[in-house]
């Protein structure tokens, strides 16, 4: 499905690193463990087309992103990747109905059909009741689960997490894991996490650890 081959990235004379190789297939879910400042986040921003390796290649189903303008990417990433960040990200002066259509908005679909499927998500994620509250009126894990289900939203391939408990109480966290799992059974997403907390990485089905930019063997 998605393969990292031989990813390098420095920044100035700091080499972050030093020739990945990854890969991950449908409705997988891969953890990515190892102290800071090993690379992790990095690797995932590339994955995430956010920022581009010095060298190697990233593809999605034979698809080479490095060779995409970045019109092209912006729409790839959209359409294809979901993101789920330690800190949800949310626009404070918008609902949580139009943080979650945010993606489908940029994608250039109908208002109607946009609020349909935000509804559907958070619905989905027992957030029926809290659709038109602003974040600052949401729990923390209420919170997070409206990114997720932005990250949803357009059902994208691949969903990229860096940290998502990192910012909740233990039982949040364990019921935001428990949901990563439920969400593969149910749509066949792919997920990549990024994360310290053991429990989390262990429900992957593979748990692999950064040590110094690369993954150790």
């Amino acid at each position: 499905m998605i393969t990292a081959t031989g990813i390098t990235k420095s920044y100035g004379k700091l080499q972050v690193l030093k020739g990945v190789d990854f890969s991950i297939q449908p409705a997988e879910i891969v953890s990515i463990v190892g102290a800071s400042g090993a690379g992790k986040t990095t690797l995932l921003q590339i994955l995430g087309t956010l920022d581009k390796a010095d060298s190697g290649e990233v593809s999605y189903f034979g698809e080479k992103t490095g060779t995409l303008n970045d019109t092209a990417l912006s729409k790839f990433r959209n359409l294809n990747i979901g993101f789920i960040f330690q800190f949800h990200q949310l626009l404070p002066e918008f609902t949580a109905l139009e943080n979650v259509m945010i993606p489908g908005m940029i994608a250039g679909k109908g208002k109607s059909e946009l609020k349909q499927r935000a509804g559907q998500l958070l619905d989905e994620l027992n957030l029926k009741d809290r659709m038109e509250h602003k974040p600052n009126t949401l729990s923390g894990g209420e919170q997070q689960r409206v990114a997720v289900a932005r990250a949803l939203m357009n059902s994208p391939k691949l969903i990229l997490a860096d940290e998502p408990s990192g910012n909740l109480d233990s039982k949040n966290a364990k019921e935001l894991h428990d949901l990563f799992l439920e969400l593969r059974e149910k749509t066949k997403q792919a997920f990549v996490i990024v994360t310290h907390n053991e429990d989390l990485a262990k429900m992957a089905d593979r748990r692999l650890v950064m040590v110094d930019g690369k993954f150790e063997s």
